[in-house]
């Protein structure tokens, strides 16, 4: 058989097995990416499953910060083409200890699989995914390598955090997005204002869930301003303890999500009516935060995000009325607005972007020392 063919026939085997492996480590991104269109579906599951890998290194208990960080970089270098993939696959699963998932581990074995569906993308795709996670590798560690039950100094710090681990993300599908569509490319400038913020809504509202589990890990992203402005400190709390300070700064964080939402809503309602594929992809993840909030905001004092876990019923009733309304702006904007009575809102607007140092850096070096410049920088302390 010709070169060429085997090569056409392996990249098709290897899109086969992210599909095949995506439902084993998503069920959420398993309902949703199908719906995108078909040029989209292949980088955007692409995209989750190495953003996934990196999650998968950087959560590993059995490894140190420094090896983590080594990982980390060879991952990137990998990505790029700067490594072969076989090695750090075969060094990585291993070392992945008794909280690793199954499908998790499956994962890191094929990783080199994963990494030659990235090759095999058109260039803008390939670019974007790549920024993505050389941006997410680097600052993603900076956190969880200073992450402490002390919270979060500032608000600020939220925002910086969540961007690594999310809102490049959204800067990566607006990327995808525009490259796929000419009409929604005319949209650039407004899904630019939006995207970071659509992530951050998302991120936040798990954030708030998982607020007792990442506890129990020693991680705490809440920020220490707010809840200080209530009495709270927040490497004191535990779960069951009734404190109304405590509810307070998490009410107000609820609304600052909320805030985020509203943007998220506005960036879909900029994806032209036509493309119901994206619209539905961007509406299930808004309408299932939406309701996550209410269920943070009707259950105070709850000790797991199971007991803040929208039910099957509300999924189905998300995906029922988004596609009656799929095509209507101003009835999406009704349907959300329903869905968000009651919700808390921020008083001033809130602005997600970028942190300056990332900015600075993308636009003065090439992309290939990205990773490593942020790498160095110091950042914020969250000690």
């Amino acid at each position: 058989m010709p070169q060429d063919r085997l090569q056409a026939d392996g990249a098709v085997t290897d899109r086969a097995y992210q599909d095949q492996i995506l439902p084993h480590v998503s069920r959420t991104f398993a309902l949703t990416i199908p719906q995108l269109p078909a040029a989209l579906r292949t980088p955007v599951t692409n995209a989750y499953l190495l953003c996934r890998i990196a999650d998968t290194i950087e959560d590993e208990p059995a490894l140190s910060a420094d090896e983590t960080l080594v990982m980390l970089r060879r991952f990137v270098a990998v990505l790029n083409g700067r490594e072969p993939a076989a090695p750090l696959a075969s060094e990585l699963a291993p070392r992945l200890s008794g909280p690793t998932l199954p499908a998790e581990r499956e994962l890191a074995l094929n990783l080199a699989r994963v990494v030659r569906v990235t090759a095999s993308l058109p260039a803008a795709q390939r670019a974007a995914i790549q920024r993505c996670l050389e941006v997410m590798c680097s600052g993603m560690h900076q956190f969880q390598c200073t992450a402490s039950l002390r919270g979060l100094p500032h608000a600020t710090d939220l925002d910086d955090y969540c961007y690594y681990v999310a809102g490049v993300v959204g800067e990566m599908l607006t990327d995808l997005f525009c490259d796929y569509s000419g009409k929604i490319a005319q949209q650039r400038t407004g899904l630019d204002e939006c995207a970071v913020s659509f992530a951050q809504g998302l991120q936040m509202t798990n954030i708030l869930k998982d607020v007792w589990e990442d506890r129990s890990r020693g991680a705490c992203w809440l920020p220490q301003e707010v809840f200080a402005r209530h009495g709270v400190d927040v490497e004191r709390i535990f779960p069951g303890q009734r404190e109304p300070g405590f509810d307070a700064g998490m009410y107000e964080l609820v609304g600052i999500a909320h805030a985020h939402l509203r943007n998220a809503l506005t960036f879909t309602l900029l994806i032209p009516p036509e493309e119901a594929g994206i619209r539905r992809f961007c509406l299930w993840a808004i309408g299932l935060a939406v309701l996550t909030l209410q269920r943070i905001r009707q259950t105070p004092g709850f000790t797991r995000g199971a007991e803040v876990k929208v039910s099957h019923s509300a999924v189905a009733m998300t995906r029922l009325f988004t596609g009656i309304a799929l095509r209507s702006d101003w009835m999406l904007r009704a349907l959300f607005d329903r869905a968000a009575s009651g919700l808390p809102l921020a008083s001033a607007p809130v602005v997600a972007r970028a942190p300056q140092r990332v900015r600075r850096i993308a636009e003065a070096e090439p992309l290939a020392e990205f990773a490593s410049e942020v790498g160095r920088s110091e950042g914020r302390s969250v000690r």
